[in-house]
């Protein structure tokens, strides 16, 4: 981009543009806290962050797609998480082509017989990674409303049906979400089919979908469910650096469960989960960084299965640890505390512990701070005499031992079951449970609360 003026109070300053840098010599010095209003003229085809283009159905059309730092290519922004902005788009476009951005609609006014004027105002601070607007050939429908919040589906017109179908079961995410975690901070919620190279990217209240993700057959009810939860956790709380952007996506991965185990039980809850534990075991065989890896110098690259899927394996642990009544005091007053604001991983952790009342330092550190999880192996017995069952486990991973709860189902002949629950404080342990029956099988983690792989075989 060609930047060819910038103003301060309608007078001409001098400035220098380099290297995607805008350095700006002021006539006085600022004082601190000042607010100063530049007007910057620039103009030119973007090299990325707007994507201008053919869709799927050969129409021309205009997308951004800012995350996670592609947005000063085509906006003179700070384009960082941790600089947020109330944000206008004026777009003057041929008739043919809808506008749609963050906010809400404040004018759309027909200039003359070729072209009309379209004003989106977003008076929320957001920051540029979720700052977007979408120019094309859309069909639009107002789906229903959440208390006052607008849903709206905006889709291609040649896949309108099929379109208007699949997004429509945002309004049921967004009423859970409203409802279970904290007001919605935004006055819209727009579900867009567009160009973005993401299969969702959660833009502030206008949320970009890939173009196939319209099929007619209503299978898109997750990603929404993930995108949708974004709008608490990564656009509302957002991280206040990208090195802590499980904050963001973590959040959205674990809050796409508890959506699932809402609508649909406990069941999908634990398949969801177990689905991700074997991803996060996969994964560590070639990557073996903790979830918050400062290390990282390309933020391209903070995006892992460790902050999706491992960070909300965190997140479910930590409902485990604290139990749920304490977990959704904590998510609420996390939520309520940095709504519109920024976080870090140390304001999340105060906060969980004030809610619970519980030092949870070694649960951060061993399962954020630390790469890898437990790999466990072993043996156990049964001593008739003394009732009592004998476990023998050792944690055979590289690097450091975790300490955690374990949850062991014993089952006898006849069926009976019970669920007992040992501490693993060692790298290597033994320990004995007592038990009313004689048990013939022993499960590892019946119920699916820990981060683990491994067996633990009877002698």
């Amino acid at each position: 981009m060609s930047v060819s003026a910038i103003m301060l109070d309608g007078k001409k300053l001098t400035f220098n543009h380099s290297s995607d840098r805008i350095k700006i010599t002021l006539p006085n010095p600022a004082k601190e806290n000042e607010a100063l209003n530049f007007e910057i003229n620039y103009s030119g085809i973007p090299q990325d962050g707007l994507i201008i283009g053919k869709n799927k159905f050969n129409d021309r059309g205009f997308f951004g797609d800012n995350w996670p730092n592609r947005g000063h290519h085509w906006l003179p922004v700070v384009d960082h998480p941790s600089d947020k902005a109330t944000v206008d788009f004026i777009v003057i476009a041929p008739m043919h082509y809808s506008v749609v951005a963050n906010g809400i609609k404040v004018e759309e006014s027909f200039l003359d017989a070729n072209r009309k004027l379209t004003h989106w105002h977003e008076e929320v601070p957001i920051g540029v990674k979720v700052m977007v607007v979408g120019i094309a050939r859309f069909a639009v429908q107002y789906v229903g409303k959440v208390d006052d919040i607008s849903v709206e589906s905006w889709v291609y017109p040649q896949n309108r049906a099929e379109g208007f179908y699949d997004y429509a079961v945002a309004i049921k995410v967004l009423d859970y979400f409203h409802r279970h975690i904290g007001p919605y901070s935004y006055k819209k919620l727009a579900n867009v089919q567009s160009k973005t190279r993401w299969g969702g990217l959660e833009n502030a209240n206008t949320i970009f979908y890939f173009e196939n993700s319209v099929t007619g057959k209503g299978e898109r009810e997750a990603l929404i469910a993930h995108e949708e939860a974004h709008q608490w956790f990564g656009n509302s709380a957002t991280e206040n650096d990208w090195h802590h952007v499980w904050l963001s996506e973590g959040f959205a991965t674990y809050f796409t469960s508890l959506y699932l185990e809402y609508a649909y039980g406990h069941d999908r809850l634990v398949e969801e989960e177990k689905k991700d534990r074997q991803e996060i075991i996969q994964f560590y065989k070639k990557n073996q960084a903790p979830i918050v890896d400062t290390t990282i110098m390309d933020i391209n690259k903070v995006l892992s299965t460790n902050t999706y899927q491992k960070a909300g394996w965190v997140l479910h642990m930590l409902r485990n640890e604290v139990g749920d009544v304490d977990f959704w005091n904590g998510i609420r007053t996390y939520y309520a505390t940095y709504q519109n604001s920024n976080a870090m991983t140390s304001d999340f952790k105060r906060v969980i512990e004030e809610a619970s009342g519980k030092d949870l330092s070694l649960f951060f550190h061993q399962w954020l701070y630390t790469g890898g999880h437990p790999n466990l192996t072993g043996s156990w017995s049964y001593n008739a005499k003394l009732k009592e069952v004998t476990i023998d486990v050792k944690q055979t991973q590289k690097g450091a031992f975790f300490q955690f709860p374990l949850e062991i189902e014993l089952i006898g002949a006849d069926g009976n079951k019970e669920i007992k629950t040992v501490k693993i404080e060692a790298q290597q342990s033994k320990l004995t449970v007592k038990t009313a029956f004689e048990p013939v099988e022993m499960v590892l983690d019946p119920e699916t609360w820990l981060l683990y792989e491994g067996t633990i075989q009877k002698k």
